[in-house]
């Protein structure tokens, strides 16, 4: 039998400039931050035998492998469901480390989102296919309901009628994220923080969503290596170890369209990946100092914290409101920004940004960090991790 709590660590990260105009192709940023992933680590190319991404990623392993000089490969993976899949990469390279399937896997995720291949854009012809998913589409593309930021609305003005929650509370949410990105170098809105005026001037894009609820597109990349945790000690970088990682999907599942549920105002696929990372690790939402959620719109942020036990249901907004997740509140979330602030790297510099705060290297660090939640994409099939110290 395998324990994978504390049995594997994170111990390198690495991540192209963050742009909206990177002038280099998908294949070109997912190199770069794998060579900076291993140099971070204090590794070459050759010590790599694994490599894990998502299935949205335009750039074959054996590609990457060939473009950063990696030899063989024991081991590699894709992970399906978008952002939901950032945790996910981490999971799969850490049940593959603790197996022995491999030594050292590598976990990238890139994008040329904003100046080449636009990502979720609206596309007609996926309610047609014949396919599990053009079947599911087909209840709502003919209609118009098309793009992740309408689906994610349809949600939202349910979970308004049910608490009470307004717009400027989803406002709080984006001003926090602006907030710390104003103050991080690496962030595209590095020193440009928002009000909660501007927020709600700001255009509709759906109803209840306006252009600050969603977040940016951009062009980056992120790697991360992971390894066993012993081998990780004698590395260059202080290693955080994964105390926990888990996926999930809730009943009823679909993909950002979870309607016929018999409730609609929670993210049931989140309370799974929560329930089993706390069991798994044997810590609690009160064992958290910093949480780093998958903020691609801004209901979700405050959905998530109820699922994963931070407060009760309707009770988000009071917890955003009172400053809870500021740098210095209850539990800051997402001190690098965000994808609302630092960039849109499916979730992936999240994760990084969970490994500075273990290391204490983060640029706003908060103070203490033991424990750090990670959670990936919202509304699809989920995962999440738990970054521990040593």
């Amino acid at each position: 039998m395998v324990s994978l709590p504390g049995s594997t660590a994170v111990a390198g990260i690495g991540a192209t400039e963050f742009s909206k105009q990177s002038g280099r192709s998908e294949l070109q940023l997912a190199a770069e931050a794998v060579f900076a992933a291993l140099d971070d680590a204090g590794l070459s190319p050759a010590d790599v035998d694994g490599l894990v991404t998502y299935t949205q990623d335009t750039n074959q392993e054996i590609a990457v492998a060939r473009e950063v000089g990696i030899g063989d490969l024991t081991f590699f993976s894709r992970v399906h469901y978008g952002g939901g899949a950032a945790c996910g990469t981490v999971l799969h390279a850490a049940m593959a480390v603790a197996t022995g399937v491999a030594e050292t896997v590598v976990c990238y995720r890139a994008f040329n989102e904003r100046s080449g291949r636009r990502f979720g854009q609206p596309d007609a012809r996926i309610g047609g296919e014949p396919s599990s998913q053009g079947l599911e589409m087909s209840w709502h593309v003919p209609y118009g309901l098309m793009t992740p930021a309408a689906w994610v609305a349809m949600f939202a003005r349910r979970y308004m009628h049910a608490y009470g929650v307004t717009s400027e509370d989803f406002g709080r949410v984006a001003v926090a994220m602006r907030r710390h990105a104003a103050t991080n170098p690496a962030a595209w809105f590095h020193g440009r923080p928002i009000t909660l005026e501007e927020h709600q001037a700001s255009k509709w894009i759906v109803e209840p969503l306006h252009l600050l609820d969603c977040c940016q597109e951009s062009d980056g990349a992120v790697a991360l290596v992971v390894t066993s945790a012993e081998r990780a000690r004698d590395l260059r970088r202080s290693p955080a170890l994964i105390s926990a990682a888990a996926q999930g999907a809730g009943a009823g599942q679909l993909m950002m369209t979870s309607y016929y549920r018999d409730e609609m105002t929670g993210l049931p696929e989140m309370g799974v990946v929560g329930r089993r990372l706390w069991e798994q690790s044997g810590l609690g939402p009160a064992d958290i100092q910093t949480a780093i959620l998958y903020d691609h719109f801004t209901p979700f942020v405050l959905t998530q914290l109820e699922e994963l036990g931070f407060c009760g249901r309707g009770e988000a907004r009071d917890f955003v409101a009172g400053g809870g997740i500021e740098i210095d509140g209850r539990l800051p979330v997402n001190p690098h920004g965000g994808q609302l602030g630092e960039a849109y790297i499916h979730g992936m510099n999240g994760i990084a940004e969970a490994v500075r705060q273990i290391r204490g290297t983060s640029v706003n660090q908060v103070a203490g960090v033991r424990n750090v939640l990670v959670t990936a994409g919202t509304g699809v099939p989920t995962s999440g991790l738990v970054l521990s110290a040593e």
